[in-house]
């Protein structure tokens, strides 16, 4: 006899919330989709119904390729409550505004000479987004609270560390962690170096053993091996050889073609620094520390990778709604290849349907001891039937510490000053990030107080009063 979880394998719910995504949804729908041993509904729910309702057609194309493995359901829900109700999985992957707010997170700080590569995580840019983020994800975790408390929670938005945090804070007893692919490409990077540099052919990123810690975009690897082999010692030849002029195994794609592509300057700097692999691309690396990467644009280039600017994302969003009509009207065919994201796997680890282990974020319950407790941390876990066991990745190196306290003190600081409302401490904290180090204080308290107007439409009245 099957017990009730295998039996919901083959009638599962999944709760979108942002189910209008045109990027992280896609990639589920398709790996959904190439899954044989799952199937069931998915509940689009987002403010911008018609972008679900688009979705729910994209997603049933999916389903009926002949390609597909297995069929799924998709639904467009008008609440969180409808979504929720009975899901055994929810899934966020939400745009925290508009592409106006983000203009102004991104932007606005370059007339004091903060140039930032994201803006979305940490620096004045990430400090804001995540100001008016969390309120959102208070009603969500409150949501998952009335309706789905024993669902499991997937988040993918940014910023990733507080979003999580908020969760937990506003709803203790929730089940819920982050998924970030950034330790996936220095994984890769790992696997480059043994082809190139060792001539071992055929290397995967999923052969590799690494332990992983630190925070999410400031992720580190202390100790990385591939079979008996230990590649720290081969990464620091590495580092050293290709410190100047940075590293691309495939010139076609190289740093200059690509805003999420860089050539690893600033990982290798990172490493021959303090002797642990920098794990995330360069471009969120660099917000992390003193502006010595990002202090102009033409230090940006030198350390060879880009600025993601705002225009950048709009031009991708048309590209992208071209891409969704396309689809809905059968112009082109659902592209049924593995996202190469591991969310859908670490979901039927869940299920019971194989252990697995992968870098993820979670409250600190230990696994990295020399930071907070019960702040969020990434490291490594192990995912099983209903369950998720953080490994121990000891503590984080001397030399890091230090760079890592400071951001994941920031945070907390970040949700108490908006779960609070509170202006003097939301204006500490923004000038405690050190992007900000060499900003005048006359000048960053008129950028504070310019970016937050932005805000305006997304923040509580207290912020103002």
């Amino acid at each position: 006899m099957m017990n009730a979880r295998q039996q919901k394998t083959k009638d599962l719910i999944i709760a979108y919330i942002g189910g209008g995504s045109r990027g992280w949804a896609w990639g589920l729908m398709a790996d959904l989709a190439l899954d044989r041993e799952i199937c069931g509904t998915v509940r689009l729910y987002d403010i911008d119904r018609p972008a679900a309702e688009r979705n729910r057609i994209i997603g049933g194309r999916f389903s009926a390729d002949p390609a597909a493995a297995s069929r799924w359901t998709y639904e467009v829900s008008d609440s969180l409550e409808e979504a929720l109700t009975g899901a055994d999985f929810a899934v966020i992957s939400i745009l925290p505004g508009t592409f106006e707010e983000m203009r102004s997170d991104v932007h606005l700080p370059e007339r004091v000479g903060v140039y930032q590569p994201v803006g979305d995580t940490v620096g004045p840019g990430g400090f804001m987004r995540a100001i008016r983020t969390v309120p959102m994800f208070v009603t969500i975790a409150e949501a998952v609270r009335d309706y789905a408390p024993d669902a499991w929670v997937i988040n993918y938005t940014n910023p990733m560390s507080l979003c999580v945090r908020t969760l937990y804070e506003v709803f203790p007893a929730i089940r819920a962690f982050g998924c970030c692919h950034e330790v996936f490409g220095t994984q890769e990077l790992l696997c480059a170096m043994l082809r190139s540099e060792e001539g071992v052919p055929d290397v995967r990123r999923q052969d590799l053993y690494t332990t992983v810690t630190g925070i999410n975009h400031f992720t580190w690897i202390t100790r990385a091996s591939w079979k008996t082999v230990d590649l720290m010692p081969l990464y620091a030849r590495f580092a050293e050889k290709y410190r100047e002029t940075g590293y691309e195994e495939n010139p076609g794609k190289n740093w200059m073609n690509s805003h999420f592509n860089c050539a690893h300057r600033v990982k290798f700097d990172l490493f021959l620094r303090y002797g642990a692999i920098a794990a995330a691309g360069d471009r969120h690396l660099a917000e992390f520390t003193a502006p010595e990467y990002t202090a102009d644009p033409g230090t940006v280039r030198e350390w060879k990778f880009s600025l993601t600017g705002v225009d950048w994302r709009v031009k991708d969003l048309q590209d992208r709604l071209k891409r969704s009509d396309d689809l809905i009207s059968g112009r082109e065919r659902p592209s049924l290849k593995p996202s190469g994201e591991e969310g859908h796997l670490l979901l039927k680890a869940l299920l019971g349907l194989g252990d697995r282990i992968s870098n993820v974020n979670l409250p600190n319950q230990g696994q990295i001891p020399n930071l907070p407790l019960g702040a969020v941390v990434e490291t490594n876990a192990l995912f099983g039937r209903d369950r998720i066991e953080p490994i121990h990745a000891g503590p984080a190196p001397a030399g890091i510490v230090p760079l890592l306290a400071r951001h994941v003190l920031n945070q907390e600081n970040t949700l108490a000053a908006a779960l609070r409302c509170d202006r003097k401490l939301g204006f500490s904290t923004f000038m405690n990030d050190p992007q900000m180090a060499r900003v005048k204080a006359a000048d960053a308290r008129a950028l504070f107080d310019d970016m937050l107007e932005n805000q305006r439409k997304y923040l509580p009245r207290a912020w103002f009063s």
